[in-house]
This record gives structure tokens, sequence and C-alpha cells, in this order.
């Protein structure tokens, strides 16, 4: 190929990769070509060994689809960036990914510009992560990247799910988003059968099947996943109840302890009510030890004896050592 046509071919790729179809007529719009050239550019990909779809007629278009092998993408500079810093960070909250994402960047990074190379080495050496090694649910790659194209097809999957009772159900749903909290991801989905929004945690779901059945779009309520799903975790029912009625305002406890979202709730400007409720009795005692100022403590038996336990354990660990 000339070197005018390869850079068209690479444009069209480009362009392919951008969203899930364009028609004959959009492509040779923007590429400023015809449609005859625009099929030929389209066979010359399908040589190189990428699996273009075509539909026939006037409703007709073309898109990249899954095949045998994967071909390369085309990346620009941002897109560059922001994989490589990801992948240097891939191994939190995966199981199994490390040893991958150090492979693919890599290959990544064998092929960065130098002008890139220095930016992401920049990005790296200025950021620091601290990898905590506490036991507790992993999300599984696969299934995330299965959820993830169901995700973005809305396409309806089945799966099993293991609720917190330890019941397991088969479940059919139209998957929206994945939404990180807390160390766990969850799926934010319409369950079919009961035709209402739900939350799945991933760590609960095993044989995922997507039925191949798409569907529209459904508008999460209040237009904002991320915001709906918070308002559901802090909803949910706990193990162990634990409230605390804070003598500071919300934002002071905000800026001081990760991840409080909808837990945290202003009462006045100088106190505020923290919902630490949770399943594991540790974290509840890691979050109130986040507190800088006095509060007052309503909490479940369980909780009084496991806080009253680590006191007395950090008594012990300390008496006789001198003070400074």
């Amino acid at each position: 190929m000339t070197s005018d046509t390869t850079a068209r071919v690479l444009r069209l790729l480009s362009l392919l990769q951008t969203r899930r179809e364009w028609s004959g007529a959009d492509l040779a719009e923007r590429l400023d070509v015809t449609i005859r050239t625009v099929r030929r550019d389209i066979d010359r990909l399908r040589e190189l060994g990428y699996p273009v779809d075509s539909a026939r007629g006037h409703a007709g278009g073309y898109r990249l689809t899954s095949g045998s092998d994967l071909p390369p993408l085309l990346l620009d500079d941002e897109e560059a960036i922001a994989v490589a810093v990801a992948l240097r960070t891939a191994a939190g909250g995966l199981t199994g990914i490390e040893e991958s994402a150090l492979r693919a960047l890599a290959k990544l990074e064998q092929v960065l510009p130098r002008r890139l190379r220095g930016q992401v080495t920049a990005l790296q050496d200025n950021l620091a992560g601290i990898t905590w090694e506490e036991p507790g649910p992993r999300a599984d790659p696969a299934l995330l990247a299965t959820l993830a194209v169901t995700c973005r097809d809305h396409e309806i999957i089945t799966f099993d799910y293991t609720t917190r009772q330890n019941t397991a159900t088969r479940r059919r749903a139209e998957p929206c988003h994945l939404v990180a909290s807390g160390g766990l991801w969850y799926l934010l989905a319409h369950d079919t059968d009961k035709d209402d929004w739900r939350l799945f945690r991933l760590d609960r779901i095993s044989d995922a099947l997507p039925t191949g059945r798409r569907v529209a779009p459904r508008p999460v309520p209040g237009d904002d996943p991320a915001a709906f799903v918070a308002s559901r975790l802090s909803a949910a029912p706990t193990r162990h109840r634990a409230v605390a009625t804070v003598q500071a305002p919300a934002d002071h406890v905000r800026a001081r302890i990760r991840g409080l979202a909808t837990r945290l709730a202003p009462i006045d400007e100088h106190t505020c009510r923290l919902d630490a409720s949770d399943d594991h009795l540790p974290r509840i005692a890691q979050t109130l030890a986040g507190l800088d100022t006095d509060y007052t403590l309503d909490a479940d038996p369980d909780v009084i004896r496991h806080l009253r336990d680590t006191i007395h354990r950090t008594v012990d660990a300390i008496a006789g050592l001198p003070e400074r």
C-alpha cells in the first residue's frame, strides 16, 4: 500500500474502534473518499486479520467484531498513557491479573514513543500506592470482562448468585454498570424476574452466560449509577450495627475517613451521624478509630464486645512501655 493509502486505512481502523457500527456513507464522509474506496479499505483490513462485519442494504454498516486472535489496536497519546498507568496499578482488587498486567505493560512500553514514555514514567514516579494484604473476596478478571461487555452492549445475562444468607439462585438481568466500592466490585442491573433494580456482588456471581438478546438502555434512577449504588449500599442490611454521633462537622469527618459516601449525615453545623455498620467487626473498629474527635456510640452487643476486646489488647500491648 502507498503511504496515503496506509494512512487512510489506519484512520479507518481508528474510526471503527471508536463506536460499535458505522454506515458506509458516514465512513466515506469522515475519510473524504467514495463508498467504493471504503469497501476496498475494509477488504484490506480483513486481509490484515481484522474481523470486520458488514451488513447489506440501506441500513447496513460496518463494525469490528471479535475474532480468533487479537489484532493490533490503535491508541492516541492520551489513551496510551492511560493504559500504561492503569496496567502498572492493575493488581488491586482482581485475582490473578498481576502477571498478565506486567506482560501487557512490557509490550506497550516497548513501542511507546519516547515523548509518551517520559510522561508515563513521570506519572508513575510521582504516584504511590499501598497494597493491603487483607483477606477477602476479589473479583475474577474474566467475569469482570464478560459483564463489562454485556453492560456495553445492553445484553441480558443469566448467572448463579449466592445471597448473604448463602442461598444460591439463578438470576436473569439487564446489566447496566460496574461499580467498585470499598474493595468490592458490584454489578448494577435490572432484574427481569423481579422487575426492579438490584445490586450484585461480583464475588457471589458464577456461571455468567450472555443470552445474545439485547435490549434498549434502561435509565438509572437519578441518572447517576455511582450515587445510586452508594445509596443502595448505605441502605443495605448489615450483620453488625454501629452508629456514632460525632462531635464534628460532616465535612471534617469525610476529609479524614475515605469511602463514607451516604453513610455520613450532618445533624447540624457542629455534629454529624456516622453509620459504621458492617458485616466485618474489625472494619467497624477501623472506621471508628479514624475519628479524631469525641463521639457517642449506639451499637449491637457483639460490636461493643469486639471494641472492648480490641481496647484491652491494645492496653496490654503498651503496658510497661516508657512514655515519650
